[in-house]
């Protein structure tokens, strides 16, 4: 870790290589009056859209919207199932077939609603904002979906050639539209009262406003919709597997031996440096003493469940995944198919130009991105994917 400090910054950084505009961001949200002792980057950050993707913010009476970001409660979750990976077989495409019957992907939504989909939107409660009844639908039919861009659903082995779920998935639409709605409002609030900032993504509500309560309200709705929506989706793999390894629904519980689930792009009210504050985990996960967390590498390489050392200069956090090093315009003129099918050799997974942005190498080494943060986590179990899945 090494630490930069000026007359406007104080920055932590783990990363081992910023780019230009990542740096700049960087400077741009440490420079705000509000900022809480310093701003901590992750060894996978890579520029963002206003702040930079890897990135705590611990904030004082003050949340910028665009910061969490338009996919809130983005995040994690992993099961450890009761078998070796051997006890699949050899047939994994007639795996990967089954969960994308299952589980809708990219834009896509169920045809029907469940009762226990139901069930779960509607414990959600509602939200503050105004929806349409047609959005408020579509989010109760995207429950249990996965998405596009680097969201996945992925059956591992680990070091014990332990068998695993890993899915990787947020608040679907209806997060981004809630997102949208308090972002405009933030920046709408920032010209009303002419202030001044070095980006308009860095639009902020002020703590004890209608508008922050508002956006707070939504924001851990949204955050309780995205565990939802994995939690539907793992039951749904879950029972998949069962039927693939054991030709019945043996239950969730007889399913799972260990379950491990975290957000990475959420805020919450913590205690640190001895002050209450909000912490913005753009791309991060919290990494508390003791805590487990799951850190994806790209769709060819590994990921890692982890335990938390409780690091106080990183807010108890540490990275999300292993980074991009390019953008997905970059990637797909860079790369080939043929490149794609190279670098996912042995894996059961889509080979075409439509996932071409998600090749591994679009994406940091994930090795180095573990190493730089070696003051953060402890690896407890390696994890290879077999097969993945995509939106």
């Amino acid at each position: 870790m090494k630490t930069i400090t000026d007359s406007k910054n104080i920055i932590k950084i783990w990363a081992s290589d910023l780019e230009l505009e990542a740096e700049k961001q960087i400077r741009n949200v440490a420079s705000l009056p509000f900022i809480h002792q310093h701003v901590a980057v992750m060894a996978d950050a890579h520029a963002g859209k206003g702040s930079t993707i890897g990135t705590v913010i611990a904030t004082r009476d003050a949340i910028i919207p665009s910061a969490v970001g338009v996919d809130i409660g983005c995040g994690m979750c992993a099961v450890k199932m009761p078998f070796k990976i051997d006890q699949l077989g050899d047939n994994l495409n007639k795996i990967r077939s089954a969960i994308e019957r299952s589980i809708p992907l990219g834009f896509n939504q169920h045809k029907e609603i469940s009762t226990r989909m139901f069930t779960a939107f509607k414990q959600l409660g509602n939200i503050q904002a105004v929806l349409s009844d047609k959005l408020l639908e579509k989010a109760a039919y995207q429950i249990g979906t996965l998405g596009g861009g680097n969201h996945f659903i992925e059956i591992c082995q680990d070091e014990n050639n332990d068998a695993w779920v890993m899915l990787h998935s947020g608040s679907r639409n209806i997060g981004k539209e809630l997102a949208s709605i308090h972002i405009e409002k933030a920046k709408g609030l920032m010209k009303e009262y002419l202030i001044d900032l070095p980006d308009p993504d860095l639009a902020y509500l002020t703590q004890n406003t209608r508008e922050f309560n508002a956006y707070l309200h939504d924001l851990h709705w949204a955050q309780r919709y995205a565990k939802a929506n994995r939690n539907e989706m793992m039951l749904r793999v879950l029972k998949d597997i069962s039927y693939h390894v054991y030709g019945e629904d043996k239950g969730t519980d007889f399913m799972t031996t260990q379950r491990v689930d975290c957000h990475h792009n959420y805020t919450n009210l913590e205690n640190h440096f001895n002050q209450n504050i909000w912490v913005t985990r753009k791309g991060a996960v919290s990494a508390r003493s003791g805590e487990l967390g799951i850190i994806p590498g790209s769709m060819g390489t590994k990921s890692y469940i982890v335990r938390g050392k409780g690091n106080l200069e990183s807010f108890c956090s540490c990275s999300h995944g292993a980074g991009r090093k390019m953008s997905r315009s970059k990637a797909k003129k860079t790369f080939s198919v043929h490149d794609l099918k190279q670098q996912t050799l042995g894996i059961e997974c889509r080979k075409d130009k439509d996932i071409l942005d998600e090749i591994p190498g679009a994406y940091k080494d994930i090795d180095e991105v573990m190493n730089n943060q070696a003051d953060l986590v402890d690896i407890v179990h390696t994890l290879k994917q077999l097969i993945c899945v995509k939106g």
